[in-house]
């Protein structure tokens, strides 16, 4: 009996053991498949993380890694709902919805889309903002019963309860936010959000590099001084537009090409510095010029509002592009708002300064198929704009295009006839008045091409300035005129040497060696400087009238004298014009033209007069072609004379015999019949002049 106790004992005592055993293998493996599984997990996660890492560096756009990551997310975590938000500017405190979304295949989730996409969520507003707060991820068990979740009433309508969303942060900023539904409530997964954290921080270094990328890129499509688009990205820009106009042709688009007047003044006189910042005075003036857009496009919602783009080319050059137009009367108002906004006087360096902007259109009715050809013929109409006077606009036409055709084909026949020397001097006399005696000649540039009539100054001289010919020009005719009176002052010896006038350009003038240049000159030709006398326009001294003074004052210390050609004209401003080393006032042609039947004009002469003596300066009259002409001036005692009632000015060899022929008759007295000629500019015998002198002269000249 006590055998059959022991073993029934012994029985349990196994079996308890078998069961603790056995329990103790099921807890064990229990053990070991919840690690495996929590491993399973662990290695799932660093798979999602890795996939994310690895499609976000290979990415091409921020949208595009973001785009992946939802989908990943979702795919991996079961939860069928993903949308991202975007910071829409660093420091920004508020979160655009934009269009990257995964989305579930069933269900009607219409307008939870459409609310979600048409709100931008503010600082803590809703889950996103709640996220952009915190910079840190947030869960939400069920939004329909949550109080800060604007879209409760759409998401319960699309069977949505539970949510999260983390940020992607760039340093400690938040540069996104990603919220994620689920049909399902759900308490918080903090091993999930502590993923999500490695993935919004992952995808946060790519918005990083994107961002530097794009500042790169930046740098290089924009201007460094306005921070405008320069000319490359405004190409690009406008060969889209041009694209889209060849496909949709009833698009219609502007390009104003602006060109500020004057512009070289403020550089000239203030400095490069105080250029810079007027520059961006104006780029801040013409965009407030632009049509202004009233509401901001979606990426799911029809374009409302303009795109207008303001670029600068370079220089004093902007050009903006008008798209969407409907009528060209748009780019015209544009226009209009450009010269009143520029009216207002600009403070430069402590001084007030006033701008003013040629400006050309070119529009899409044209007809074009590149960027290039816009931008062509929008600088045309500005050109055009220019030389009709500035601070105005002009609409291109194919005139334009056939203009500008013509001046190219002019500016390479002028860089042909510099080659082969086709230019030729003649020679104007300047005459005493009181004595009828030539004192000297204005050395006049004509282009002898060949197997041709001449071609005047008027013709050419005006693309010889815009494309810098007129330096080269300039030069040899300085050099040859002083070359040939210094011939002649040695055959035809006077008491008082004969002087040469030549004209010098303005930028001529505005060269920084344009004394050495003349030093050089006279140096060679071995002329005496006391008798050439170099002709400038009051444009030339006034764009920078210190300037002016200095460079006058260095060439007077050579012995060169000066006359104000044109003079009454242009803008004079006789506070400077008295600090003037000049000698002489040549008095311009339309007034003396009109004497006789202006009182104006008389007036004006006799004005110049006064100032003259005033200042102690000599007087010449251009366009003395009548002998009441000669009467009247020199009874105002006007010192020389000079035009066609002398003489035309003479070829070299025609001058020559001129003075050889009234050198003899230097102090002849005066004839008293009158002059009887043509006063035709194309005849091919001028007047000849009532004086023995003169009309000797030119007789004989004219007979060869």
């Amino acid at each position: 009996m006590q055998s059959s106790t022991s073993g029934a004992e012994e029985v349990r005592r196994l079996q308890r053991r078998f069961e603790r055993e056995h329990s103790a293998r099921l807890a064990a493996e229990a053990i070991a498949e919840e690690g495996l599984r929590e491993l399973y997990a662990r290695q799932q996660q660093l798979l999602l993380l890795e996939a994310i890492a690895a499609a976000a560096n290979q990415s091409k756009s921020v949208e595009s890694a973001l785009q992946f990551a939802l989908t990943a997310v979702c795919e991996s975590t079961g939860w069928p709902l993903g949308h991202a938000y975007l910071v829409p500017s660093e420091g920004a405190k508020r979160l655009r919805s934009t269009g990257i979304w995964h989305r579930p295949q069933a269900g009607d989730m219409r307008a939870f889309f459409n609310a979600t996409e048409m709100t931008d969520f503010e600082w803590g507003a809703g889950l996103p903002g709640r996220v952009l707060v915190t910079s840190a991820p947030a869960w939400i068990a069920d939004v329909t019963a949550e109080s800060n979740f604007p879209r409760a009433h759409d998401a319960m309508k699309a069977g949505l309860k539970s949510a999260f969303a983390f940020p992607v942060l760039v340093g400690t900023d938040v540069a996104a936010v990603l919220e994620f539904f689920s049909d399902k409530a759900s308490t918080p997964d903090q091993i999930l959000l502590r993923l999500m954290s490695q993935i919004g921080t992952q995808l946060g270094r790519v918005i990083e590099r994107k961002r530097a990328e794009n500042d790169l890129l930046h740098d290089a499509s924009h201007d460094p001084l306005t921070t405008l688009p320069n000319r490359v990205l405004f190409l690009e820009l406008l060969a889209r537009a041009v694209a889209r106009n060849q496909r949709r042709p009833e698009t219609m688009f502007a390009v104003l090409f602006i060109d500020l007047d004057r512009f070289k003044v403020v550089n000239d006189s203030l400095g490069h510095h105080a250029g810079d910042h007027l520059l961006v005075e104006v780029a801040a003036r013409l965009s407030a010029s632009l049509r202004q857009s009233d509401m901001v496009a979606r990426s799911n919602a029809p374009r409302h509002g303009t795109c207008d783009t303001l670029a600068r080319l370079g220089g004093d050059e902007f050009t903006i592009l008008l798209d969407d137009l409907s009528d060209l009367s748009e780019a015209v108002g544009v226009a209009d708002r450009i010269q009143k906004t520029l009216a207002a006087p600009f403070v430069v360096e402590g001084q007030e300064f006033y701008a003013s902007a040629s400006i050309g259109i070119a529009s899409s009715k044209t007809g074009y198929t590149s960027a290039d050809a816009v931008l062509r013929d929008a600088d045309l109409a500005m050109y055009r704009a220019k030389t009709f006077g500035k601070a105005r606009y002009e609409i291109y036409d194919q005139t334009m295009h056939e203009a500008a055709i013509n001046r190219l084909t002019l500016e390479t026949n002028l860089r042909k006839a510099l080659k082969n020397e086709e230019f030729v001097l003649h020679y104007q006399p300047i005459v005493l008045l009181s004595t009828a005696e030539i004192i000297g000649f204005e050395a006049l540039v004509r282009w002898q091409k060949p197997d041709s009539d001449l071609v005047y100054p008027g013709d050419f001289i005006d693309v010889a300035e815009d494309t810098g010919l007129i330096l080269f020009i300039g030069m040899w005719v300085l050099r040859e005129a002083c070359r040939t009176m210094r011939l002649w002052q040695q055959e035809f010896p006077r008491q008082q040497p004969l002087i040469i006038s030549i004209n010098v350009s303005a930028r001529q003038f505005a060269q920084q060696d344009i004394v050495q240049q003349i030093r050089q000159i006279i140096h060679e030709t071995g002329i005496d400087p006391h008798t050439v006398k170099l002709e400038i326009t009051e444009s030339v001294t006034m764009d920078d009238a210190e300037r002016t003074v200095r460079v006058l004052s260095e060439l007077k210390e050579l012995g060169v004298r000066f006359s104000i050609d044109d003079f009454g004209t242009g803008y004079s401003s006789f506070s400077y014009l008295h600090r003037f080393p000049v000698d002489t006032l040549k008095i311009d042609r339309s007034f003396i033209s009109r004497m006789e039947q202006s009182g104006e004009s008389f007036e004006i002469v006799q004005t110049i007069m006064h100032l003259s003596r005033n200042l102690g300066m000599q007087v010449v009259a251009e366009g003395t072609e009548t002998e009441a002409h000669v009467e009247t001036l020199r009874s105002l005692g006007c010192d020389f004379g000079q035009g066609y009632f002398f003489s035309k000015p003479l070829s070299n060899a025609a001058a020559h015999d001129l003075l050889q022929a009234s050198t003899p008759m230097a102090n002849a007295p005066r004839a008293k019949r009158p002059l009887a000629t043509s006063r035709s500019a194309k005849r091919s015998a001028p007047p000849c002049a009532q004086h023995p002198v003169i009309s000797t002269g030119v007789n004989a000249a004219l007979s060869r």
